[in-house]
């Protein structure tokens, strides 16, 4: 049974008002509301377990460690990784490639390739960028067409020897389209030896993850995007080759042996979790998986493709409206413009004063902006708690903004 008001019932902050209005909150690409169980879980953390991890004896700290390692086990089983030290905790999906690119810097050489979509984030564009500056490498682009479709013809041109890395969002966050991951991992596989690097931080939220069955070398993702706390998230490697990597950070925690003419690392996952983790944060991560799979990936994702359906259909009958990606197979977000308006945010601040949050400008993928000529969009973006009545009061918002602005 999928009841999509005890699920509201579970976040407290959709009681508020905004504005005089009751929130309507349409910014889940940005970052998701958080459920009240994940809340209690991050409280209980501080008020009856602080402790650091790992390193002390007494009581607290052995609690503390048992439930962040407990933590691990969930989304070691939430992604299928085959071992729980495969899962790296992070501060969220941007430092996970960042620490993928600098790790893999002694891999590279002048003249290597680096391939990347026009679909990307910028945390999935610029640390690539500075692994070419730093090795010589090419950065390469899949180019899409008009509904943000990849050209896999091209990439299949694109790939050879020279390919060392590829790296793709299973999801784009700027349109929602969901990009063929598998299909990528398996050109990739067949015609070089490249590196596969996948940014799931739109797709985390959304459908199952199997990163076995994927066959990725590398998988991040934010629990920020999925109803966890900020500063969270999570970079899946295979065990053979965060074995084989130099670590990321030093400092404590990442040691086995320190002395001032060498130092030993220590084994998986330490070996990249140098310092302090933010273990209230990684112990609330573990809790939203259990959200998450509590509600059931089917489900979800049932009751967020008909909302996106549903959006599209309600905003398309709106005269002078452009949704972009229009055609594509997406989930999570319709991005869009109002024929006339010059500046999306115009449109977001009168919904904003409706009570509607939605997101408006380039969202970080000004690539994409770029390609469809244009400053940004308007992008509303769904969770689980979203219902047809918020979409109504979207699009009556959305009429009474092209009505102000035209």
């Amino acid at each position: 049974m999928f009841d999509i008001q005890e699920i509201r019932s579970q976040f407290s902050i959709l009681d508020r008002q905004v504005n005089g209005k009751p929130l309507v909150y349409l910014d889940n690409a940005a970052t998701s509301q958080k459920p009240d169980s994940v809340l209690e879980v991050w409280n209980r953390y501080y008020t009856e377990l602080n402790a650091n991890v790992h390193r002390g004896i007494h009581t607290l700290s052995q609690l503390a460690t048992e439930e962040m390692e407990l933590s691990r086990r969930k989304i070691q089983k939430f992604i299928n990784a085959k071992h729980d030290f495969e899962v790296i905790f992070t501060k969220g999906t941007t430092e996970g490639l960042n620490l993928i690119s600098y790790i893999l810097t002694q891999k590279l050489k002048k003249g290597d390739e680096i391939i990347i979509s026009y679909l990307e984030h910028h945390s999935n564009i610029v640390p690539w960028q500075l692994l070419c500056e730093r090795t010589g490498a090419i950065l390469r682009v899949i180019p899409m067409d008009g509904n943000g479709v990849l050209d896999l013809e091209a990439f299949d041109q694109m790939i050879s020897e020279k390919t060392k890395i590829v790296s793709i969002n299973q999801v784009s966050n700027a349109l929602g389209v969901i990009n063929p991951a598998k299909e990528i991992i398996e050109k990739t596989r067949k015609n070089s030896g490249a590196y596969i690097v996948i940014d799931g931080a739109q797709s985390a939220p959304h459908f199952k993850i199997d990163v076995q069955e994927m066959d990725c070398d590398f998988f991040v993702f934010s629990g920020h995007k999925m109803y966890a706390p900020m500063g969270t998230g999570i970079l899946y490697g295979k065990q053979e080759l965060l074995e084989a990597l130099p670590p990321f950070h030093g400092g404590g925690e990442m040691i086995a042996t320190c002395s001032f003419t060498g130092t030993t690392y220590a084994a998986l996952p330490f070996k990249y979790e140098a310092g302090t983790p933010n273990v209230g944060g990684n112990i609330a991560l573990g809790a939203a998986t259990d959200f998450i799979l509590g509600i059931g990936h089917e489900n979800i994702q049932h009751h967020e493709n008909a909302l996106l359906e549903y959006t599209q259909k309600k905003l398309l009958e709106l005269d002078g409206l452009k949704v972009y990606g229009e055609k594509a197979k997406r989930t999570g977000v319709v991005s869009f413009n109002l024929e006339g308006v010059g500046i999306a945010s115009d449109v977001g601040m009168i919904l904003d004063k409706l009570g509607i949050a939605v997101r408006t400008g380039h969202h970080c993928t000004q690539p994409i902006m770029e390609y469809f000529n244009i400053a940004g969009t308007v992008r509303a973006s769904f969770a689980v708690y979203n219902t047809f009545d918020e979409i109504d009061l979207l699009v009556e918002g959305v009429k009474k903004a092209q009505r102000m602005l035209s």
